[in-house]
């Protein structure tokens, strides 16, 4: 799993059995090289033969990795690898999306079968082609009322009439960590540089005004929308601490907007879920039982619900809801190489 925040490959290795029963057997965030990284970051402004070496490069990073986990932790070789890989390009309305990161060539890597490409068939179908997690949150994760991912990109699941639903609520912890890039420093620990700050009521009123927060589920976000309408607001203050203060203030706000069920059940994960700030935020700004689960959760159930996706793929179960997307139908999607 590699996320628009781009700190890391999540990898976990995962195990599923009868009555959706999982286990994460292991668990390592590998970060990327400084080389690579920076190209990541800086993906939408590649020339086409220059995205194409990318991604065949990180298709064999992504292969080596896993070999090199599999070794450290002495572990057999599993059934297959589900790649989410990394997104560059999202806009389903006009019918595409890009992950990078070459199945084939991390089927080469490591001799093993490997699925990935999971959004494209949904978005063919006329969906949104995310956010996909939800599949997991209704089948390993069905005791909560509420999925919250606070990741590069806040998304959310719950069921409603029957029916899994989500949608990406907005922005996250990529605006966060860009401008504490530009501070030197990779992210904000636990808020404490945005806790510092004070509002600035006018870009506050502002981010709370964008057009995206009134359209109605099912919606998506790729991160050309977030360069677009959030950083431009961002970028036009000079205090990190002011702005961060304020931003964290809108992540909060259209989270509990999000949130309309008193006394639900929230389970929170992704890194946002460390930033000990913006979950007090969070609390104070909904009626709901915001729960961090352990650790490992946190941090790696994006990695263990598309493992899962994978799982659904290799034995041709619906593993994209329509519900959720806004697809003409339920779908199996994932392109298979071994």
């Amino acid at each position: 799993m590699s996320g628009t925040s781009v700190d890391g490959l999540d990898v976990a290795y995962c195990r599923f059995g009868e009555k959706n029963s999982y286990t994460i057997v292991a668990s390592k965030t590998y970060k990327y090289p400084d080389s690579l990284k920076n190209r990541l970051k800086n993906n939408m402004t590649l020339s086409t033969p220059d995205l194409l070496e990318l991604d065949a490069e990180l298709g064999y990073y992504f292969g080596y990795t896993v070999n090199k986990f599999l070794k450290e932790y002495r572990l057999p070789k599993p059934q297959a690898i589900a790649s989410h890989g990394h997104t560059v390009y999202h806009n389903p309305g006009k019918s595409y999306t890009l992950q990078i990161g070459k199945g084939s060539h991390i089927a080469a890597v490591t001799g093993l079968t490997v699925v990935c490409d999971f959004r494209s068939t949904d978005v063919a179908l006329g969906g949104q082609g995310a956010p996909l997690v939800p599949v997991g949150d209704q089948f390993l994760f069905a005791q909560y009322d509420y999925c919250l991912n606070l990741g590069g990109i806040a998304n959310i699941s719950v069921k409603q009439n029957n029916k899994r639903i989500a949608w990406d609520i907005g922005p996250c912890n990529l605006p966060v960590n860009v401008l504490m890039y530009t501070a030197g420093k990779e992210f904000d620990r636990n808020g404490e540089t945005g806790k510092k700050g004070r509002l600035i009521p006018a870009l506050l009123h502002a981010l709370n005004r964008l057009p995206y927060y009134k359209k109605r589920a099912p919606k998506s976000l790729g991160r050309e929308w977030i360069e677009k309408e959030i950083m431009p607001h961002l970028r036009a203050h000079k205090n990190v601490s002011n702005v961060l203060r304020t931003y964290y203030e809108h992540i909060a706000i259209q989270i509990s907007a999000a949130i309309k069920t008193k006394g639900a059940t929230v389970l929170v994960t992704g890194g946002g879920a460390h930033n000990k700030f913006l979950m007090q935020l969070i609390h104070q700004k909904t009626n709901a039982a915001i729960i961090a689960p352990q650790p490992e959760i946190i941090d790696f159930k994006e990695a263990l619900i598309f493992a899962y996706l994978g799982y659904l793929r290799l034995h041709n179960k619906v593993n994209s809801l329509s519900s959720v997307t806004g697809a003409k139908k339920d779908s199996v999607g994932g392109a298979i190489y071994s």
